[in-house]
């Protein structure tokens, strides 16, 4: 994975969401093994083996967060273009064959929430966002077909 580019904002979500994990999930799922183990019997303990595995996708996550952390850019909101759209960006676009006007701002895969707005850099329409300036005209592969998109506004 190369480096992920990221607001402040979700740098510091996912800092906090990491240290939730490592301070009190891992206790949570310590204690339900601690549990489990008093039952008695390994071999038959159904109790033991789902604690087991609650607590290897837990490190899984806890990995895979402290690794997103490590390898990330912030990216300063002073930077943020309004030129062309890149991280961070606010955009309104226009489906041109429906006329639909929506506004996004472009975040990192983490922090995607299409409902409030946000959507990834890696999504169709954001990977194919990126770099465009207002007035251009960008296409995104749906399962629909070919949409075609034009950028109304870049803002901060």
């Amino acid at each position: 994975m190369a480096v992920k580019k990221m607001s402040r904002d979700s740098y510091n979500k996912l800092v906090a969401e990491l240290d939730d994990l490592k301070i009190n999930k891992r206790k949570e799922v310590a204690d339900r093994l601690k549990v489990a183990r008093s039952y008695g019997d390994l071999s038959e303990n159904a109790e033991y083996d789902e604690a087991k595995n609650e607590q290897a996708i837990l490190e899984a996550h806890i990995a895979e967060l402290q690794y997103t952390i490590d390898n990330a850019e912030i990216v300063d909101e002073s930077s943020i273009s309004v030129d062309e759209i890149g991280m961070s960006s606010k955009i309104t676009i226009k489906r041109l064959d429906t006329g639909l006007v929506q506004t996004f701002t472009i975040v990192g895969t983490n922090h995607a929430d299409v409902r409030a707005g946000k959507i990834s850099d890696e999504s169709p329409i954001g990977k194919s966002a990126m770099k465009k300036k207002v007035g251009d005209v960008f296409s995104v592969s749906a399962p629909a077909g070919e949409l075609k998109f034009e950028v109304m506004e870049i803002s901060k």
